[in-house]
Order: structure tokens, then sequence, then C-alpha cells
């Protein structure tokens, strides 16, 4: 008899123990939790993806991804939050660049190729966000921001004659960045360009045709 209830005993702590291996399961913890919610907002969009969705993706039950974040909005804030940290942190550096606000100008637009680079499925996803929930439109307020200060840099290389005045300062602040947010599009990693590599690109078609030329 002792043993017939040992047996039972002995099944239900290994199912038990089964059981908390499948659900802390994600081999999953909240980083890699949130890239794979990424590369789903961006292949069906957020709207587009269900939480049940996200658990099938990544071979776990729902319960295991509430562990990690309480809500899909979350990972959202998250992964925007993530692109626009990247953006902020090169605001952040500006007041120690040297040189004119055309430099202080190229430095914010070469580190935003970076960022895109080494962050692309966020800045991709920041970039398709069109503001139909309050994190959405947090994200685009905090998007203006950086937009406003990058016109403020145009317009004050302007002033300095280090840019061409005869376009308004925030339409070229908007084709800079157009130009850098273009390269969602095409730009794959591990392809025959590198990030530096392909800000020098960038730099050399925004800013050669922009500076003013001396005679």
């Amino acid at each position: 008899m002792a043993e017939g209830r040992g047996r039972p005993g002995g099944r239900s702590a290994a199912s038990s123990g089964a059981r908390q291996t499948r659900r802390g399961r994600p081999g999953y913890d909240r980083e890699s939790l949130l890239r794979v919610a990424v590369g789903l907002f961006n292949e069906r969009g957020f709207d587009g993806t269900s939480m049940d969705d996200l658990a099938r993706e990544l071979g776990v039950t729902k319960a295991a991804i509430y562990h990690h974040v309480p809500s899909k909005q979350e990972l959202l804030r998250l992964a925007t939050g993530r692109a626009l940290d990247g953006l902020f942190a090169l605001v952040d550096e500006l007041d120690s660049v040297p040189g004119r606000a055309v430099d202080r100008l190229e430095h914010l637009v070469r580190g935003s190729v970076t960022v895109l680079v080494e962050r692309l499925p966020f800045v991709t996803l920041l970039l398709r966000v069109r503001g139909n929930t309050q994190v959405e439109r947090d994200a685009l307020e905090r998007r203006r921001e950086f937009d406003r200060i990058v016109a403020g840099l145009v317009a004050d290389a302007v002033a300095d004659g280090d840019l061409r005045s005869d376009v308004d300062p925030a339409t070229t602040a908007r084709l800079l960045f157009g130009l850098v947010n273009s390269l969602i599009e095409w730009y794959r990693p591990h392809g025959h360009i590198g990030g530096p590599e392909l800000a020098d690109a960038v730099a050399k078609v925004a800013f050669d045709g922009l500076r003013t030329r001396t005679s």
C-alpha cells in the first residue's frame, strides 16, 4: 500500500515539475519575448497580432507571456521606446559635438542611421504606428519632439550660412529624415554594406546636396 501511494505522489511531483518547465519555458526572457513580438507586429501589423498568435509563435501559454508583460500594449510601448530612446540618446550628445550647427546636424543624421541599423525591427515598428492607441500617440508625440529638434538644427545651420536658405528648414528636416527612414524598406543586416558605410553614404548624399558652395 505504501508503494502504491508513493507512485501517484511521484507522478504528481514529476508532472508538476514538467508543468513548471513548460510554464517557464520561454527559454524566453522579456527581451527575447519582445523581439519575437516585434517581428510579428511588423509582419502582421500590431492590430492584426493577438496574444494568442504570439503564444503560438513562442510555443507557450498566454499565461507565460503575462508573467513578463501585462499586455500587448506594454510590448508596443517597450518596442517603440527602444527606438525612441536610441534617437534621444543622440540628442543628449549634441552639446558635446564640436563645431557648428551643421556639424551637430550631421552627427544626428549619422547617429540615426546607426540606431536604425542596430535596432532595425524596433525602428520599423515605430515608423508604422498611426496613433490608434494611447501608446501609439505617445510614441508619435516623441517623434514630433525629435523632428522639432532636427528642424531647429537645420534653421541654425541656415542662419550660420552652412546650409541653403532657399528650402524651408522644416521641409529640409523632413527630407533628411525621410531619407534615413526610407532605409527600413530595403536595408537588411548582414548584407554587403554595414552601418558605418551606410551612414557615410546617407551623409554624403544629404549634405553634399545641402551645403552652400564657395566659388
